[in-house]
Protein backbone atom coordinates (compact mmCIF):
# COMPACT_ATOMS: atom_id res chain seq x y z
CA UNK A 1 0.00 0.00 0.00
CA UNK A 2 1.31 3.40 -0.90
CA UNK A 3 -0.23 6.83 -0.55
CA UNK A 4 0.06 9.28 -3.42
CA UNK A 5 2.38 12.27 -3.58
CA UNK A 6 -0.76 14.41 -3.27
CA UNK A 7 -1.28 13.10 0.27
CA UNK A 8 2.35 13.87 1.08
CA UNK A 9 2.01 17.45 -0.22
CA UNK A 10 -1.33 17.94 1.51
CA UNK A 11 0.08 16.92 4.89
CA UNK A 12 3.17 19.10 4.44
CA UNK A 13 1.04 22.07 3.37
CA UNK A 14 -1.18 21.69 6.45
CA UNK A 15 1.84 21.51 8.75
CA UNK A 16 3.13 24.71 7.14
CA UNK A 17 -0.25 26.40 7.60
CA UNK A 18 -0.52 25.14 11.17
CA UNK A 19 2.83 26.53 12.28
CA UNK A 20 2.12 28.52 15.48
CA UNK A 21 4.18 31.53 14.38
CA UNK A 22 1.93 31.94 11.35
CA UNK A 23 -0.56 34.70 12.04
CA UNK A 24 -1.96 35.13 8.54
CA UNK A 25 -2.81 33.10 5.47
CA UNK A 26 -0.24 31.73 3.04
CA UNK A 27 -0.37 32.41 -0.67
CA UNK A 28 -0.14 29.56 -3.15
CA UNK A 29 3.20 30.92 -4.48
CA UNK A 30 4.85 30.77 -1.05
CA UNK A 31 3.32 27.39 -0.30
CA UNK A 32 4.39 25.85 -3.61
CA UNK A 33 7.88 27.30 -3.23
CA UNK A 34 8.20 25.95 0.31
CA UNK A 35 7.06 22.47 -0.73
CA UNK A 36 8.87 22.42 -4.06
CA UNK A 37 5.77 21.60 -6.09
CA UNK A 38 4.05 23.41 -8.96
CA UNK A 39 1.36 25.96 -8.14
CA UNK A 40 -1.20 24.29 -10.40
CA UNK A 41 -0.68 20.85 -8.82
CA UNK A 42 -0.82 22.28 -5.30
CA UNK A 43 -3.91 24.33 -6.16
CA UNK A 44 -5.78 21.13 -7.01
CA UNK A 45 -4.77 19.60 -3.69
CA UNK A 46 -5.74 22.72 -1.74
CA UNK A 47 -9.07 22.83 -3.57
CA UNK A 48 -9.89 19.31 -2.31
CA UNK A 49 -8.92 20.30 1.23
CA UNK A 50 -11.05 23.45 0.93
CA UNK A 51 -14.09 21.54 -0.34
CA UNK A 52 -13.86 19.24 2.68
CA UNK A 53 -13.56 22.13 5.15
CA UNK A 54 -9.97 21.50 6.21
CA UNK A 55 -8.63 24.78 4.82
CA UNK A 56 -10.31 27.99 3.77
CA UNK A 57 -9.36 30.23 0.89
CA UNK A 58 -8.84 33.89 1.73
CA UNK A 59 -9.67 36.03 -1.32
CA UNK A 60 -7.88 39.18 -2.40
CA UNK A 61 -4.44 40.42 -3.39
CA UNK A 62 -2.95 39.25 -0.10
CA UNK A 63 -5.13 36.15 -0.04
CA UNK A 64 -4.14 32.55 0.24
CA UNK A 65 -4.99 29.62 2.44
CA UNK A 66 -5.41 29.11 6.17
CA UNK A 67 -6.60 26.25 8.32
CA UNK A 68 -10.39 26.16 8.60
CA UNK A 69 -10.16 24.11 11.80
CA UNK A 70 -7.73 24.00 14.69
CA UNK A 71 -4.63 21.93 13.91
CA UNK A 72 -5.57 19.55 16.73
CA UNK A 73 -8.88 18.81 14.97
CA UNK A 74 -7.30 17.77 11.66
CA UNK A 75 -6.32 14.10 11.74
CA UNK A 76 -4.05 12.33 9.30
CA UNK A 77 -7.03 10.11 8.46
CA UNK A 78 -9.13 13.17 7.53
CA UNK A 79 -6.47 14.32 5.07
CA UNK A 80 -5.82 10.89 3.58
CA UNK A 81 -9.52 10.27 3.02
CA UNK A 82 -9.95 13.64 1.31
CA UNK A 83 -7.02 13.07 -1.02
CA UNK A 84 -7.12 9.29 -1.56
CA UNK A 85 -10.86 8.75 -1.19
CA UNK A 86 -12.92 6.86 1.34
CA UNK A 87 -13.11 3.48 -0.35
CA UNK A 88 -12.17 0.24 1.39
CA UNK A 89 -8.54 -0.76 0.98
CA UNK A 90 -9.33 -4.41 0.25
CA UNK A 91 -12.30 -6.23 -1.15
CA UNK A 92 -12.43 -9.96 -1.69
CA UNK A 93 -13.17 -10.82 -5.30
CA UNK A 94 -12.70 -14.56 -4.98
CA UNK A 95 -15.82 -15.61 -3.04
CA UNK A 96 -16.94 -18.26 -5.53
CA UNK A 97 -13.65 -20.17 -5.66
CA UNK A 98 -12.89 -23.56 -4.12
CA UNK A 99 -10.13 -21.87 -2.08
CA UNK A 100 -12.69 -19.53 -0.53
CA UNK A 101 -14.94 -22.45 0.43
CA UNK A 102 -12.00 -24.27 2.04
CA UNK A 103 -11.31 -21.23 4.22
CA UNK A 104 -14.92 -21.05 5.41
CA UNK A 105 -15.52 -21.79 9.06
CA UNK A 106 -17.43 -24.95 9.88
CA UNK A 107 -20.32 -25.32 12.28
CA UNK A 108 -24.05 -24.92 12.33
CA UNK A 109 -23.94 -21.22 13.15
CA UNK A 110 -21.63 -20.73 10.17
CA UNK A 111 -23.95 -22.74 7.88
CA UNK A 112 -26.94 -20.68 8.98
CA UNK A 113 -24.99 -17.48 8.36
CA UNK A 114 -23.88 -18.83 4.96
CA UNK A 115 -27.48 -19.54 4.02
CA UNK A 116 -28.41 -15.97 4.94
CA UNK A 117 -25.42 -14.63 3.02
CA UNK A 118 -26.13 -16.84 -0.01
CA UNK A 119 -29.62 -15.35 -0.12
CA UNK A 120 -28.05 -11.88 0.01
CA UNK A 121 -25.51 -12.97 -2.63
CA UNK A 122 -22.38 -12.69 -0.48
CA UNK A 123 -20.54 -15.10 1.78
CA UNK A 124 -17.94 -14.05 4.33
CA UNK A 125 -14.32 -14.00 3.20
CA UNK A 126 -11.88 -14.80 5.99
CA UNK A 127 -9.06 -13.02 4.16
CA UNK A 128 -11.21 -9.89 3.85
CA UNK A 129 -11.98 -10.15 7.57
CA UNK A 130 -8.25 -10.04 8.41
CA UNK A 131 -7.66 -7.17 5.98
CA UNK A 132 -10.58 -5.19 7.44
CA UNK A 133 -9.08 -5.65 10.91
CA UNK A 134 -5.76 -4.27 9.67
CA UNK A 135 -7.53 -1.34 8.02
CA UNK A 136 -9.39 -0.57 11.27
CA UNK A 137 -6.09 -0.50 13.18
CA UNK A 138 -4.52 1.76 10.57
CA UNK A 139 -7.51 4.11 10.68
CA UNK A 140 -7.35 4.25 14.47
CA UNK A 141 -3.63 5.07 14.37
CA UNK A 142 -4.18 7.80 11.76
CA UNK A 143 -7.09 9.22 13.81
CA UNK A 144 -4.79 9.55 16.81
CA UNK A 145 -2.29 11.70 14.91
CA UNK A 146 -3.18 15.28 14.12
CA UNK A 147 -1.42 18.17 12.46
CA UNK A 148 -0.97 19.63 15.96
CA UNK A 149 0.51 16.44 17.41
CA UNK A 150 3.08 16.45 14.61
CA UNK A 151 3.91 20.12 15.23
CA UNK A 152 4.23 19.45 18.97
CA UNK A 153 6.64 16.59 18.34
CA UNK A 154 8.72 18.67 15.92
CA UNK A 155 9.02 21.55 18.41
CA UNK A 156 9.86 19.14 21.22
CA UNK A 157 12.72 17.75 19.11
CA UNK A 158 13.91 21.24 18.15
CA UNK A 159 13.93 22.39 21.77
CA UNK A 160 15.59 19.20 22.96
CA UNK A 161 18.32 19.60 20.32
CA UNK A 162 18.83 23.26 21.26
CA UNK A 163 19.14 22.45 24.98
CA UNK A 164 21.96 19.95 24.28
CA UNK A 165 24.21 22.67 22.83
Amino acid sequence: MQFSKSTDYALHALVHLGHPERCNNVGIKELSSTLGVSESYLSKIMSKLRQDGIVRAVPGVNGGYELARLAEQITFLDVIQVIEGRQKMFECSNTKSQQHRLLAEEGSARRERDQDQERSGKSECMIEKVMEGAEQHLHQYLREHTIQSLLDEAFKRCNHGASKK
